[in-house]
Parts: structure tokens; sequence; C-alpha cells
């Protein structure tokens, strides 16, 4: 049967006579904490203790477990959730891999996640290590892990938990493009994420579960093209896409929840700055019939747990000494931020193109070519410490030089620039070169002027390329590269180049030259 939404003008009508039957529900959610353990600034990069005990610092572990908390106080049912991508962002991540997360987690009494693309970036092993230390189910249901013996047996699609004596069913949803994004493996096969999601619903459903969340770590316009295209489908928990959505916050994409059909999607940016606050009522038949909220900001008016404080801070110990080293000095803020950097021409992309064809430049290497979704952070002004560069440039890639034709250099940026309306990662920033793009053109044919050496390109000519190694391996999309002449993946560290770079030409001054233009 399908089901309906109410508005809340009409469930107080229905409802007024049945109260009895009706089940209240809050969903407390984050999404995309790239193990920011620690507070972070307003750049979501980090955040000195001088400026948390001035209040200007977000998130961080301890705040979390105070908010989260102080939200389950205020609901008689609540379940908390994670979308994805715990892993990857800082050097806690480098140094504890997911051994960290699981202990934060398992603090903070998660229900359930689903995986994240940046959960695979060390393979199914850390994967699995990770799930065998928490306290609750990870799922991912479009995805064949049969083939793949660390996972199969292990790795569930969904599942059932009881909250105030009603069965709630749980669905994971992970991007469908992870190979491209990750490093799942060759045993994994990832599917359409409607198809798999409604066979996990009808399943439930036939089980008797009339309440079904789907933890969907595919962004804001997959989660509403799921709802569109299901049935059965209560609330959808995002993630991927770093939306927030809100209802009073200027810089939402769009409301909280955003409904399509009878489905609730909601999701609560990144990093640990919000804290998703969903308060669902439900009647006897699964319907919703309320849905209210908004995400909450975690600020300095929420106090930080001691105990939670104090264990991070422990855990940062070792990371001191590499994380305090200062590298270089920058005139200004050098702008690293998800909407510039996936979109357009941006310093931070300018600065680490530069820096790799810098490193290359006596080895006949004429571009650079970096994806904007590697870019995670900007650096502000003054002394810069390697830690903000780890921040900006967390995946440990190396550099890769290899030989392309100018045909296969257009292909890539056309690969580049195909999913900019998605804000996807495999944005090209470049050096060496420069090309114009047209967003309202079809994919496949946005790129023109294409400049390599104050020259057009040449369909026909082999030229040298940097990257790093995760691009010259089709990461994002850029299989072009992976049959490359001369490929060489072992270069130095991408976060190390740039480091060095900075410190060359200290104190570093950020700037754009029109090298992508945008028509």
């Amino acid at each position: 049967m399908m089901k309906r939404f109410l508005t809340a003008t009409a469930a107080l009508a229905v409802t007024s006579g049945m109260a009895a039957a009706d089940y209240s529900l809050t969903i407390l959610h984050t999404n995309d904490f790239h193990a920011r353990f620690e507070p972070i600034s307003k750049y979501d990069s980090g955040c000195s203790a001088e400026d948390d005990a001035e209040g200007k610092c977000f998130g961080g572990s301890a705040r979390l477990v105070t908010a989260v908390a102080e939200a389950r106080a205020r609901s008689n049912n609540s379940i908390l959730v994670d979308g994805g991508d715990q892993f990857q962002g800082t050097l806690f991540y480098t140094y504890y891999k997911g051994a960290l997360a699981a202990e934060m987690m398992n603090k903070l009494g998660y229900d359930a996640m689903t995986v994240g693309n940046h959960e695979f970036d060390d393979g199914p092993e850390v994967l699995r290590g990770f799930m065998d230390a928490v306290d609750f189910p990870v799922l991912m249901s479009n995805a064949d892990v049969s083939g793949e013996p660390l996972l199969a047996d292990t790795l569930a699609k969904s599942t059932v938990i009881e909250r105030g004596g009603e069965k709630l069913g749980l669905i994971g949803l992970t991007p469908e493009d992870t190979d491209e994004l990750a490093s799942p493996g060759p045993n994994i096969t990832f599917s359409d994420p409607v198809a798999a999601v409604q066979a996990e619903v009808d399943r439930l459903t036939a089980e008797g579960v009339n309440k079904i969340i789907v933890l969907s770590h595919s962004g804001y316009g997959t989660d509403q093209r799921v709802a569109a295209e299901t049935t059965g489908v209560d609330v959808i928990v995002g993630g991927h896409s770093n939306s927030l959505l809100s209802n009073t916050n200027e810089r939402a994409v769009g409301p909280y929840p955003t409904m399509v059909g009878n489905t609730a999607i909601v999701q609560a940016y990144a990093y640990g700055k919000f804290l998703g606050e969903l308060n669902l009522t439900f009647d006897d038949a699964g319907n919703i019939t309320q849905a209210a909220g908004e995400p909450l900001i975690i600020d300095a008016a929420v106090t930080a747990d001691a105990d939670t404080a104090a264990r991070i801070a422990a855990a940062a110990a070792p990371l001191e000494e590499i994380r305090n080293r200062v590298v270089a000095e920058t005139a200004q803020e050098i702008v690293g931020v998800r909407e510039e950097c996936r979109a357009v021409e941006c310093a931070m992309g300018n600065l680490i193109a530069d820096a790799m064809l810098d490193r290359v430049k006596d080895q006949g290497i004429d571009v650079a070519i970096q994806n904007g979704g590697g870019i995670r952070a900007s650096i502000d002004a003054g002394e810069v410490t390697m830690g903000e560069v780890l921040t900006v440039l967390p995946f440990q890639n190396t550099l890769s030089t290899f030989e392309v034709t100018g045909a296969t250099i257009v292909a890539a940026l056309e690969n580049g620039v195909s999913q900019i309306e998605e804000g996807a990662g495999r944005f090209p920033q470049v050096s060496g070169m420069s090309f114009a793009f047209d967003a309202a053109q079809p994919a496949g044919s946005r790129v023109s002027d294409v400049m390599i050496g104050g020259a057009p390109v040449d369909p026909d000519k082999l030229y040298g390329v940097v990257s790093n190694n995760y691009v010259r391996n089709g990461g994002d999309g850029y299989k072009m590269f992976q049959d490359a002449q001369n490929a060489y993946d072992f270069g130095p560290d991408l976060a190390d180049v740039t480091a060095e770079f900075i410190a060359a030409n200290a104190p570093y001054t950020p700037y754009k030259d029109g090298r992508i233009t945008k028509k």
C-alpha cells in the first residue's frame, strides 16, 4: 500500500482521536565526519586551542558526545545513525586508520551507519577491521560483496532494530561509482541504488516492518531520485554531497527535511559541525504524519565532554610533532573550499598543480592535473604547519608522471567537467595549461580553447603530464590515463611536495590567473 504524508494541520485532525496509536521517533544523524575528532575552524580545518577557548571553533567528538546526550534526553525514542565517510581527512586517520573512529562511534552509541566511499580508501581490509571493532551494523545494499572474502559474510544490506517496541528497517546505500572514487578492490560490484533499495524495502515489508530508513552515502541529488523512484521508504539520511539542509540557515541547499512524495530526506553538512535532529510521528500503519527538525550547530554553546576531550588529546599526542612543524608562511588565506575547487579555478588548486609541475619540470612534463575532490580544506593566513597541509591533502597520494596525447588530455578535461552539476570531485585544477568550458552543453562536449605552453593543444602530440596516483590509475573517472605511456606512480607524497613549494615561495601569495574559464 502506498504510504501517505499528512501535513501537520491535517495530522492533528486525523490523529486527535487515536493518539495512543501514534509512535514518535527522533533520528539523530551525522555524515562525512572525515576524522574531525578535534574541533574545526570556520574553514573546516584545524582550530587552535586559543581559538577554541575564545569560542571560535565547531564540532569535535567531545562536543558531539554532549549534543547527542542532550538530544536523547529530549526524546522518548531516538536512534543515532551515520551517512558514511567517517574515514580519511586528518592525521588521526593517517595514524590510526579506522580504530579511533570505531572507538568514538561506540562511545557515542551509534545504532548503524552506511559505508561511504572513503571507507574503502585502504581496501576491504581496513573496513573489515573497523566493522569488527564497532558495536553496531555497517550496511551497504547496492553492491555484491559475495566474491570478497573479507566482507562476504559480514557486510549486510539492511538490518532491523527495535526502539520503543517498534521495528525499524535500516538500509545502507553507497555511491554506485565507488570503484572510481576509492579502492574497494576487484571483488566487489556496485549497482544502481533504486533497484537495490526497493529490493530491501520489499523484503523488510514482507517481514512486517513498516518504518524504513535508508542511510545513503549517495548525495542529495541521488537521494531525491531514490525517493521519487521507490515506494515504502520513509526517511533517507544522506551524505556524500556535504549538503546542509536547513529551514533557517541561509547557506542551505534545501529544506530540512526535503519531502519527495512521502519520503523525508535529511543531511547535516559535514565534519561534525552539525548534528541532525529529525522528529517524526508515525501512525499505526507506519505512515509519517509529522516530520520536523533542524540540524543543530555544534558551536561553543555546546560544552565539550571532559572525558572525551581528554581521550582525543591523548590520541593526538603522537601526532603533535608532525602536526606542529611550521613548514612555510602564506601572505593570505589560501581558499580550498569545495564550492570553488569542484566548480571553477580555485587558489588552492593552482597552488597544488603549480607545486606538482614545479617538482617535475625538468622531466619533460608539460601540464599538471589535480582532481578538485582531493582538496579538502583551506589554509588561513600566516604560519603554515604540516598539519594544515595534511588536512588539505590527507590521502597520502604520490606524484604520478606519464605521457598521453593531446586528445587524451582533452578527454580528461571533459571527464573533469562532466559532473559539475553534482559538485563531483573530478573537476580538474590545472597548471601549464588553460581551458574553457560551457556547463550548458552536454557532458562530453563542454571543453574548448585548450592551450598548452601557450599554443593550442595538438590532438596527436604526446605531452608529459603529472597528476596524483589516484587520478592516474583511473580514480574519479580518469580511466583514459590507465593506459598512459611511461607511467611512474611512485613519486613523492603530494602533501610534502605542496608544503615544500609553499616554503620555497614564502611568504606565498595565493592567486588566480584565469587558467580555467567558465563560459
